[in-house]
């Protein structure tokens, strides 16, 4: 086939199974980035092939092919290119090779748009801490993590909600305990009591070193924060702390991108502690573990387990839900 510059040989959207091998001139295959929205264009090299995923797929185009000068072409039906390929291996191999190509791409695309969304910076990431543990009714916890983001922000941006959360969450310690209690004010739009305490609490030795640790690891100083939390593993003064801190220990694994270390680690967490209050979240970074190396099939084993557990956040089964879908699509 001819084609004229300035024409079109297919628009995105259009469903067909036809294949094409560039001859001679000037092709573009023009798409949108999916995470700035800004014009990419793919310029394809004499004698590579285009087209290819969609009609073997029959699913839509997802480009525009635009002549830029005059260009021939040879075109195939999917038959056609089959009977092709099968007597030719190096179409094959090229092939592979442009395809593996095109899913680092791809991949790098999503681990960029995955971190993008879920990157805060420091002083968001120690708010939000606190946030965590008011609606986990860990008042005391809560009240550290405020507590430490006032000390460090004392001009921050949730200088006032900071604040109110402390004093909530010193007045829930002290007169409900740990995991019982209303919901906070504004964390959920439901009323609370607010009576005076009657007497207060100190948090433990161990519990201050923690939440330093959780301090740098909301800075992304993940390697202090290793060192910080096996301290606190190494001490043994306080196995609530303890655990809470070999569950750390593997979050800061994960975030260092040492994923084989991740898996051992949580796996052997989970085995010595196989009713620990973080055994979900245990499991979605085991699962995000194999997905970073690659291997979606156990990822997916991971999510399905995950969704089939009774009483798992709803913040967690969105992101559970959503990592699902990446790992299907790549199956």
């Amino acid at each position: 086939m001819h084609y004229k510059a300035n024409s079109v040989i297919y628009f995105k959207g259009d469903l067909e199974d036809r294949i094409f091998i560039l001859k001679g001139g000037r092709v573009s295959l023009n798409s949108n980035d999916i995470e700035t929205g800004q014009e990419i264009h793919d310029y394809i090299q004499t004698g590579e092939f285009f087209g290819v995923k969609s009609a073997l797929g029959k699913y839509p185009r997802e480009e525009n092919a635009v002549v830029l000068s005059d260009a021939d072409v040879i075109m195939f039906s999917v038959p056609e290119f089959e009977q092709l390929v099968a007597r030719n291996t190096r179409i094959i191999m090229k092939m592979l090779r442009v395809f593996s190509n095109q899913l680092r791409r791809m991949h790098a695309k999503v681990r960029s748009l995955l971190a993008a969304e879920e990157q805060v910076d420091p002083e968001e990431g120690l708010f939000r801490n606190g946030e965590y543990y008011m609606k986990k009714k860990q008042y005391s916890e809560a009240l550290y993590a405020f507590n430490k983001y006032l000390t460090y922000y004392p001009a921050g941006r949730y200088n006032q909600e900071a604040n109110k959360y402390a004093q909530t969450a010193e007045d829930f310690a002290q007169k409900y305990g740990q995991g019982k209690g209303p919901t906070a004010p504004g964390l959920s739009g439901t009323p609370a009591e607010t009576k005076k305490p009657e007497a207060g609490k100190q948090l433990s030795n161990a519990a201050k070193q923690y939440y330093d640790a959780v301090s740098l690891f909301s800075q992304q100083k993940y390697q202090d924060a290793l060192k910080a939390f096996k301290v606190i593993v190494d001490s043994g003064s306080d196995e609530e702390y303890v655990v809470k801190a070999l569950f750390e220990i593997g979050r800061c694994l994960f975030s260092m991108g040492h994923h084989d270390q991740c898996i051992k680690h949580f796996t052997s967490l989970i085995q010595k502690y196989p009713k620990m209050p973080d055994l979900s979240d245990a499991l979605f970074y085991i699962g995000q573990a194999y997905q970073e190396k690659g291997d979606m099939t156990r990822a997916r084993s991971f999510y399905n387990k995950i969704l089939s557990m009774p009483s798992v956040d709803d913040g967690l089964k969105r992101k559970v839900n959503k990592a699902l879908r990446t790992v299907e699509d790549a199956l």
